[in-house]
């Protein structure tokens, strides 16, 4: 590095604070009020909220790696998750109070959303207090429910509901009904005009009146990528012809009684607080005509749908949301008051299906880089008097490029670095005056991205050249196990470094995983003016780790990752703050390379039997020693035990 570059480094590091990071990676728009910054440059997490008291996650991951857990790490924050659930109760109960509702919220979690154990174990325990229960969309999330969820011990308290959706075949339906008999509040909800003479077969067989429910495909459309989950095409729910229809036969099986529920769904991560009003406002109407068609309705489920501010801009984008939580509950509280008030029925107990926005936050990624690949932009030298006439074009490109002719120095370059490869292809230049062309190429480019880096317009045929420009940073992770969203339905989380972050980040660049698969990269990230193609990121120092976190990814990516490559589950790690600062719940250590191999139907023993069978005739046939035999069934047979991820010295 010249002086001049060491003296303008200096002094970029010296005046970079901490203040800037959080404008960079819009910290506060998207982890208020759980994630922070310190005074070091390192990422906190405040688990409770404002409620105080903070990690610093730098020090936590060190604390981790000498305790043998290795990266890549999914932390979870179980204070999170119970302070989720208590600020979504609170939104609730604050909005009941301020409209004079008469009536109350009882709030269930999709299973779906994270179908791990110790999660649903935690959740179940936040969320006695407020009776908070669970919804099934299967018949294993069923059973789950039914084996974790707690039964009221007094009579006097209600217990959790549990919420039945999906598909429904005759044991699922009776499953649902017997649980009555153990004191669980099941609803079964009629999804499928078919499940309706299922579920009265069953009740007059078993003897038992169930609780039903019915979803409504509304008219009102969602938006975003879920935005077909209603409508007249909506995979789930009757239409209004079929909940007539749904209503005639439970009235004519004397069972019109056990229909309770009005249950609709508009889609996942609402961005629009107009989407939801529509919705309430259709829903109300039909809650409203089941009373007058003599259903003994007494609850209302708005379904999921309460977004998550991925990018923290709070606005009408995918990945944000235009509203706040307290917004959310006092629409659906106002709107389904002014329903009742107007046809003089009672107002129905709430619920909402909050999955994404309770279990979102509380999960945190950590994983560490392992190199770069980056475009050579050294200072080039001069072109001699008898090089190829391109070359000499290139560096007097190179020489003039300045703020007034940078838009038309990139054409030029572009130009001449083509006109060189075709040379190239035609023999007419040799490989180390292609290699040469090409140099001087990325340097014209690195001069011109320096110069429009400072510009407030870029013009169109530059927008590309960020990402053109930009460094490639191997993670150690897969993005096919850990976050399939971002790979399969171009989902933004929001990615960071967790330190350094009082020092400038000088670096651009996208993210590549360990898998063989071209697919397997990170490209798009958070930003104020919609998506950037590239995240700012720190030059990698010799013999030091560099940690990411990738976070709000608490919901759907865990049990929708796959093994690709057969890159397994990753460690992870349930914390919960104590008033000496931490302690480590559960461990759950991730996949060994035996287990994911038992997954495609390879047993261990087999595998090792085999390599010793080839090995004894490799040195039967001195194509081996003794020594490296040994060696190599040693690290044959420790693989297989270890971690499917690269391990790296702490």
């Amino acid at each position: 590095m010249s002086s001049e570059k060491q003296i303008l480094s200096s002094e970029s590091e010296s005046s970079w604070t901490i203040e800037d990071s959080e404008n960079l990676y819009r910290i506060e728009g998207w982890g208020d009020p759980y994630f922070g910054i310190n005074a070091a440059g390192h990422v906190t997490v405040s688990p409770r909220g404002d409620r105080g008291g903070s990690l610093d996650l730098l020090e936590l991951v060190q604390a981790l790696r000498q305790r043998n857990i290795g990266l890549p790490l999914l932390l979870r924050f179980s204070d999170i998750l119970e302070d989720r659930i208590e600020r979504l109760n609170a939104c609730f109960a604050k909005a009941i109070a301020r409209y004079g509702y008469n009536g109350t919220y009882r709030g269930v979690f999709p299973v779906k959303c994270n179908q791990q154990r110790h999660l649903i174990a935690d959740l179940i325990q936040f969320g006695q207090p407020h009776q908070f229960g669970l919804e099934a969309g299967s018949k294993p999330e069923l059973l789950i429910a039914l084996a974790m969820l707690t039964t009221p011990s007094s009579t006097t308290l209600p217990g959790p509901l549990l919420i039945c959706n999906g598909y429904k075949d005759r044991g699922y339906i009776e499953t649902a009904i017997l649980a009555r008999r153990l004191g669980h509040t099941p609803i079964i909800v009629l999804e499928q005009p078919e499940e309706v003479s299922l579920v009265i077969q069953a009740s007059q067989t078993l003897g038992v009146s169930p609780i039903l429910g019915i979803r409504a495909k509304l008219s009102a459309q969602g938006v975003g990528r879920w935005g077909t989950s209603a409508g007249d095409r909506a995979k789930f729910g009757l239409t209004i012809p079929e909940i007539l229809a749904a209503v005639a036969q439970l009235r004519q099986a004397g069972m019109l009684d056990a229909l309770q529920l009005l249950h609709f769904h508009i889609g996942s991560q609402i961005s629009a607080i107009s989407v939801i009003k529509d919705a309430l406002r259709e829903a109300g109407q039909i809650y409203g005509e089941l009373v007058r068609l003599g259903a003994n309705m007494a609850y209302l489920d708005v379904g999921g749908g309460l977004g998550v501010d991925y990018d923290g801009s709070k606005t009408n984008f995918h990945a944000s949301k235009n509203y706040s939580m307290q917004n959310y509950a006092s629409d659906v509280v106002a709107e389904i008051k002014e329903a009742c008030a107007e046809r003089n029925i009672p107002v129905p107990t709430l619920i909402s299906e909050s999955g994404r926005a309770i279990a979102s936050h509380q999960s945190v990624l950590i994983f560490d880089v392992l190199g770069t690949s980056n475009v050579p932009t050294r200072i080039p030298e001069a072109a001699e008097s008898q090089e190829h006439l391109i070359i000499r074009n290139l560096y007097e490109t190179y020489q003039g490029i300045d703020v007034h002719n940078y838009q038309e120095a990139y054409n030029d370059a572009l130009q001449f670095k083509n006109e060189a490869i075709s040379l190239f292809n035609f023999g007419y230049l040799g490989l180390q005056e292609r290699g040469r062309a090409e140099s001087l190429f990325w340097a014209c480019c690195a001069k011109i991205l320096a110069i429009a880096r400072q510009q407030d317009y870029v013009p169109d045929d530059l927008e590309d050249l960020e990402k053109i420009m930009a460094s490639i940073y191997y993670i150690n992770l897969s993005v096919f196990q850990s976050v399939p969203d971002s790979w399969a339905i171009d989902q933004l989380f929001p990615i960071m470094p967790i330190h350094r972050l009082d020092q400038e980040p000088t670096e651009r660049g996208i993210l590549a995983d360990l898998t063989c698969d071209s697919d397997g990269k990170i490209d798009q990230f958070i930003d104020l003016r919609d998506v950037k193609s590239v995240l700012e990121l720190h030059a990698l120092e010799a013999g030091q780790p560099y940690y990411l976190g990738l976070f709000l990814n608490g919901a759907y990516q865990e049990i929708m990752g796959n093994l690709h490559n057969l890159f397994g589950d990753t460690n992870a790690v349930h914390i919960r703050l104590t008033p000496k600062g931490y302690q480590i719940e559960h461990l759950v250590r991730g996949d060994t390379m035996q287990e994911v191999l038992s997954y495609v139907q390879y047993e261990a023993t087999s595998l090792l039997e085999n390599i010793r069978r080839r090995t004894e005739q490799a040195l039967a046939e001195q194509q081996i020693t003794l020594e490296e035999a040994q060696h190599f069934l040693e690290n044959y047979e420790r693989s297989l035990r270890s971690y499917t991820y690269l391990v790296n010295p702490a």
